[in-house]
């Protein structure tokens, strides 16, 4: 294996979506971003700055620039999409969802301006909304949840059958590609890349086995990196895209724990684990007080850990239906925006998993990668939680309560995981390796990758990802 060596200095990767000057977050929050901008330019222009303060100040400059861009779509579109199942909607049906934060919008600069996903959200967020959807077009049982229909009870069977907690490996060749687009920095540049790669230590993500790669020189981030990697850098050429591109298999298993309350023990709270793992982490793990009301209102007096994690689990596999979402650097408080907004994608239910966990007392932690079914590929959050006596148990808060008769089954996803994931990262928001000089496009999570050149960022609007996947 060939390494490249990078003498660069770094001052900084992690970007938090506030700045210490609230004047600032106010106008952002607000959506008055020429204000915004003006304030951030005199500040930049007048006053002594650390290198900190300066990075920070311009990337709130870039995050207004990436809500703009989720913030696309005009009322005229978002009803063509809505009088497909609503033909008189107008004005009125429009601010009632509004309202109600089911159609999600924002004004920017006094345009009120809609949320890219928000009209095909409203079908999903909105009750009434979603019935009238199914009247039309019928109630769509998606994938994957057709192919585990019938996955997850012959892993509960397997399991029980053996008295194995990891069973049913399945062996996968991973092919990872990120094109730049043509002339997205000028010829001769030198493009870094930072692509997602397999992390180990995990019992059920086994015999990783690196392939190829398309550049002679490479660095693969060590394992103790939360969020792995693999590095490469290429020269552009003009009218050419860039591509990098590489190759490694994968062992896996599904892996499903025996978790009965009466066998939980009590937490040493002086622990490393448990102080580590029930903290907050700001600003997306936060205990604000609607995490505070929502506790003593579903967990009430209850002290059982295990007990604990499935009342969190069954609230929020009933209560916050999927939606498509913005990018994470847009949103101030990943787990705060759930709570306020009632819906949230895979990563949005995870973080807010993670936060209700930790604040009573069950040590909680990020996990994610991609889901790697058969039937469909995609990027995908889920999440840890610890158990005195147990250990570490993968829980998928997404994908929540099964349909099913069988409580294994019913709760496979509460202590139990399927084979068919590609482990990532074991945090979120960690460090690079090598180090980013520029803000990251994904400031929280790391699946699709990450490109810069030296004179900036090359947001994802700039190139793509594909992956292929060869069972065996």
């Amino acid at each position: 294996m060939k390494f490249i060596f990078l003498s660069i200095l770094i001052f900084g990767t992690i970007t938090m979506a506030q700045t210490s000057y609230p004047e600032i977050n106010k106008k952002i929050n607000e959506g008055n971003f020429s204000e915004a901008k003006k304030i951030i330019a005199d500040k930049l222009n007048s006053e002594e700055l650390s290198e900190i303060e300066i990075y920070d100040l311009r990337f709130q400059i870039e995050r207004m620039e990436r809500i703009s861009k989720d913030f696309k779509i005009t009322e005229k579109d978002v009803l063509k999409y809505i009088k497909r199942y609503y033909p008189n909607a107008g004005d009125k049906e429009l601010k009632l969802w509004r309202d109600d934060g089911t159609l999600e919008y924002k004004v920017i600069d006094g345009d009120v301006r809609y949320f890219n996903r928000s009209h095909a959200n409203l079908f999903r967020v909105n009750t009434e909304a979603r019935n009238k959807k199914n009247e039309i077009d019928g109630k769509e049982i998606g994938e994957p949840t057709a192919f585990l229909f019938k996955h997850i009870p012959d892993v509960v069977e397997t399991a029980g059958a053996g008295k194995k907690n990891l069973v049913k490996p399945v062996k996968m060749n991973l092919n990872y590609k990120v094109t730049v687009n043509k002339d997205a920095v000028p010829e001769g540049e030198i493009i870094r890349c930072w692509l997602p790669f397999p992390r180990e230590g995990h019992s059920r993500q086994t015999d990783i086995k690196f392939i190829s790669a398309n550049v002679d020189e490479y660095i693969i981030a060590d394992n103790n990196n939360l969020q792995r990697t693999i590095y490469m850098e290429k020269e552009s050429k003009k009218g050419e895209p860039t591509i990098f591109n590489f190759e490694v298999s994968i062992k896996n298993y599904n892996e499903i724990a025996e978790l009965h309350p009466s066998k939980i023990g009590q937490y040493d709270k002086a622990g490393k684990i448990y102080k580590n793992y029930t903290a907050e982490r700001l600003p997306h793990i936060a205990f604000t007080e609607k995490v505070k009301n929502l506790s003593k209102k579903i967990i009430g007096d209850e002290t059982n850990p295990y007990k604990k994690a499935k009342i969190i689990f069954e609230w929020i596999s009933k209560n916050v239906p999927w939606a498509g979402a913005r990018e994470y650097s847009t949103i101030s408080s990943i787990s705060d925006y759930c709570l306020t907004n009632g819906y949230g994608d895979c990563g949005i239910k995870a973080l807010t998993f993670i936060t209700l966990c930790r604040y009573n007392g069950i040590p909680a932690k990020w996990q994610s990668g991609w889901m790697l079914y058969p039937t469909r590929l995609n990027l995908h959050d889920w999440t840890e939680i610890y158990f005195e006596g147990v250990g570490w148990v993968p829980v998928d808060p997404d994908f929540g309560l099964t349909e099913s008769d069988n409580d294994k089954v019913k709760y496979f996803y509460l202590g139990g995981i399927d084979a068919y994931r590609w482990i990532v990262n074991d945090g979120f928001s960690k460090p690079l390796f090598p180090s980013k000089i520029f803000p990251r496009s994904e400031t929280v999570d790391f699946q699709r990758g990450e490109v810069e050149w030296r004179g900036g960022n090359l947001y994802f609007d700039k190139w793509d990802y594909h992956l292929d996947v060869k069972y065996d």
